[in-house]
């Protein structure tokens, strides 16, 4: 009997646990840390062996395969210990997508933007009548839903670290929004690595596949002559001129419209209750997904104005004596707080810093110029922001707790001004993750 591993209880992990009961196959789940009791139950119901707090390596390294959740890094001491034991190590999509049967998926990656493209698309899929499943970063465990259900559709959005676990996984439809340096930690610090991760959302596609990709971008751009691609392919964009004799979507005076083969739908970003260059990219790419899908235009249309913003991506919180809170601690990179600062139209206080990634903030520097009265470094070692924007912007504070951050943002403020969470860089030193840190700013706001 195949005897599976499952490291690491979140999300990820205990789907592949029971998706791997379900089929009939040996099966453990090792956690170094605790697991969260509503995992825990499920692994319960499902006789799922486990354990919590640390790893039983003999029982690990007698695996036949391992499934390893996406926030484990290979540097690990227990997956370097596999790796040399020449046991395969796959990510949940890899495993999930063996038993697709005759379902398809549309897999959304990117540096930014995929959270709202994912979600764009469920909701076009599900507002059209498709029986459609979110999963991959957001949503339910992929693996989970394909133990338990029974779905023609599934909606992946897909990190460079799930990316990197697959292998023989092919999307039907792939989007890749764009590609800019990001986690650069767990890539030894080397931005073509990272590249050759997202890149491989191409691989396996056959010519009855799609590729969406942004034409404005000029790293996959450079990457795309170094691929054999067979799928069909429709780039989106703004800036440059594309076309494809499969389809397209371009952006002009604020509207747009997606071609993809025979089908065609126009929209007017003007009528959406999403704004900015970077939700017009989300929506064209969104479009384009749907229209390959098969999805009719005038759902498309219907399903795209209807939709509202992502929670933690430049959300509004509340305007109190006149200043603007928005809350897009979800911007943990710098190109996502470029399109945050670039959508911005009134005077700004803006609340950056966390765990830096290997950042370059030089591409935010003009609008910092332009835009940004006073800086808020929220961290505990903010020297590299304060160093980086000292005399771009005219005031900077360091603050290293997140109230001091907030009351710092809160006395700087005036009347017509708009203060900014948007950070350009992880949550992990003052916060459990990006969620936690803007459901803190939230509840700040409304309270204090």
């Amino acid at each position: 009997m195949k005897n599976i591993v499952v490291l690491g209880g979140g999300i990820s992990g205990y789907g592949s646990a029971i998706l791997a009961k379900k089929k009939g196959f040996g099966v453990f789940l090792s956690d170094s840390g605790r697991i969260a009791a509503r995992y825990r139950e499920k692994l319960d119901e499902w006789q799922v062996p486990y354990e919590e707090g640390g790893h039983s390596e003999e029982r690990i390294l007698a695996a036949t395969e391992v499934v390893k959740s996406p926030g484990i890094p290979d540097t690990a001491p227990i997956v370097q210990k596999i790796r040399a034991a020449g046991i395969p190590v796959i990510s949940e999509m890899e495993f999930a997508g063996r038993y697709l049967g005759k379902a398809r998926c549309i897999c959304i990656t990117g540096s930014n933007g995929k959270t709202t493209t994912t979600s764009l698309i469920y909701k076009i899929m599900r507002d059209a009548g498709l029986n459609v499943a979110l999963g991959g970063n957001i949503g339910e465990s992929f693996a989970y839903s394909v133990a338990t259900g029974d779905y023609d559709w599934y909606v992946l959005e897909l990190s460079s670290f799930q990316l990197d676990g697959m292998f023989k996984f092919r999307a039907h439809i792939g989007v890749l929004m764009n590609i800019t340096p990001d986690h650069l930690d767990r890539y030894d610090h080397c931005f073509q690595n990272y590249v050759d991760s997202k890149m491989r959302i191409t691989q396996n596609q056959t010519s009855r596949d799609w590729f969406i990709f942004s034409g404005d971008d000029e790293t996959i751009w450079q990457q795309l002559p170094k691929y054999d691609l067979r799928m069909r392919q429709l780039p989106f964009a703004a800036r440059n001129a594309v076309a494809s004799g499969a389809g397209d979507a371009f952006l002009c005076d604020g509207k747009f419209t997606a071609t993809a083969g025979k089908a065609s739908v126009e929209i007017d970003m003007a009528k959406m209750r999403i704004a900015g260059l970077h939700n017009a990219y989300n929506a064209m790419a969104a479009a384009l997904a749907t229209l390959a899908a098969g999805v009719a235009p005038a759902k498309i249309r219907k399903s795209l104005y209807d939709f509202a913003p992502v929670e933690h991506r430049l959300e509004p919180v509340a305007e109190k004596q006149g200043v603007l809170w928005i809350n897009d601690s979800k911007a943990t990179n710098v190109d996502s707080v470029w399109y945050a600062l670039e959508s911005m139209t009134r005077p700004l206080v803006w609340i950056a810093g966390g765990t830096d990634k290997g950042n370059d903030y030089g591409p935010l520097k003009e609008f910092a110029r332009q835009k940004v009265h006073t800086l808020v470094c929220m961290g505990l070692d903010n020297a590299k922001l304060v160093r980086d924007f000292t005399g771009v912007v005219p005031e900077v504070v360091s603050a290293d707790s997140f109230d001091d951050a907030m009351s710092a943002a809160k006395a700087a403020a005036r009347p017509g001004d708009v203060v900014l969470l948007s950070p350009a860089c992880a949550s992990f030193d003052l916060f459990k993750n990006y969620e936690h840190r803007g459901e803190m700013f939230k509840k700040w706001v409304e309270e204090l």
